[in-house]
């Protein structure tokens, strides 16, 4: 699947959040990201907590929604280039805009929610002048590894931070080359 393709989901619109959308951004992504609780038992809840913080200010970022329906069944974050503070001290140059906290209800999950937000994403930053777009994930997150691997996200370990020992938050780059930023 190429970023470029046309959206799968032609039934789903993907808009700038609205102030109304503030509860169903929150539920969809805390109901998305639920099934890591279990695999993460004694960082969940400062996971939690740091997913309802990102949410509560989301700061420079663009927040987008996927509405089918007229209900919101996907969000996703897009932050420019920026210096993040990192949970165990020190910074990181994120050179790149950066896809956070992409979350898909899980009753909408294959159903071309998360791509057509992740294609969004990459069509702002084509628009902006971009030629990277960049995001971070972990080894649990296989479906979405799986998905950002199709879109042509590679391995960019200078991204790479550990927020706690032994687990590594991996940093992925998609190259948006001047052949793809003229469609």
């Amino acid at each position: 699947m190429s970023i470029c393709s046309p959206s799968p989901a032609p039934d789903l619109l993907v808009r700038d959040a609205r102030p109304a959308d503030r509860e169903a951004i929150r539920e969809v992504t805390l109901a998305a990201y639920q099934e890591y609780a279990g695999r993460m038992p004694a960082f969940w809840e400062g996971y939690r907590r740091n997913i309802l913080a990102s949410l509560a200010e989301v700061g420079s970022a663009e927040q987008l929604v996927a509405e089918r329906d007229g209900a919101i069944v996907g969000t996703v974050l897009l932050y420019p280039p920026r210096r993040l503070e990192l949970p165990q001290g020190g910074r990181l140059e994120m050179p790149w805009p950066e896809v956070r906290l992409l979350a898909v209800a899980p009753a909408e999950r294959g159903r071309g929610v998360g791509a057509a937000l992740m294609q969004e994403c990459a069509r702002r930053v084509r628009r902006a002048g971009g030629r990277v777009l960049s995001l971070h994930t972990t080894e649990m997150m296989h479906t979405a590894l799986r998905m950002y691997e199709r879109m042509g996200f590679v391995r960019a370990p200078e991204l790479d931070f550990q927020p706690m020992p032994g687990t590594t938050v991996m940093g992925f780059r998609l190259d948006l080359g001047e052949a793809e930023m003229a469609r």
